[in-house]
């Protein structure tokens, strides 16, 4: 396998490794952080708009996120589309921003974000396996196609699966570490 073939398949196996962490941002845990409302749209001036590009989002405290509109007059629209959003959580507008504070997390809850996390592990490392599997199938058909040795294609399936391995075992760590967060009270 050519070293372009190597480097796309770390790649894509780096864009599921971020999808992941993304996807991990938008679930609730104890704490606040930005990424809990910043990709929620709104209807700004006609235009489905991000939260992120008309507002200012900070983390003021440990479970209070604050929105300060660039515009204040989009207030009502921020309100609006966070509660239409259901994120658990009440838009309280002073006027000038509005502030998010998130509730504790009972017990069933915080087992329900696990298996949630556990759900999305999974398809995460299902990801990776399935670049591993169009890796092997690629170097196959260069075999087959005498463009590279039986001792080539030994030596590089084994080097797309150890890349595997270390991926998938990143997926485990980011996993745990959530799972860590979430459960903590």
């Amino acid at each position: 396998m050519p070293k372009d073939e190597l480097k796309e398949l770390q790649e894509s196996m780096d864009k599921a490794i971020d999808f992941l962490q993304n996807e991990y941002l938008s679930i609730r845990t104890g704490r606040a952080h930005p990424g809990l409302v910043s990709d929620i749209k709104l209807d700004y001036y006609g235009t489905p708009t991000p939260l992120k590009q008309i507002a200012n989002i900070t983390i003021p405290e440990s479970r209070t996120i604050q929105i300060a509109p660039f515009d204040r007059t989009s207030l009502k629209a921020i309100e609006k589309a966070i509660l239409a959003a259901n994120i658990g959580m009440t838009p309280q507008n002073d006027g000038a921003s509005i502030r998010l504070t998130l509730p504790e997390l009972t017990r069933e809850r915080r087992v329900e974000l696990t298996k949630l996390l556990a759900k999305k592990a999974e398809d995460a490392r299902v990801v990776v396996r399935n670049y591993r599997r169009d890796a092997i199938e690629s170097l196959k058909k260069q075999e087959k196609a005498s463009e590279i040795t039986e001792d080539d294609l030994k030596t590089l399936t084994k080097g797309v699966q150890d890349k595997t391995d270390a991926y998938v075992k990143k997926v485990d760590e980011i996993y745990k570490a959530k799972e860590k967060e979430v459960l903590e009270d």
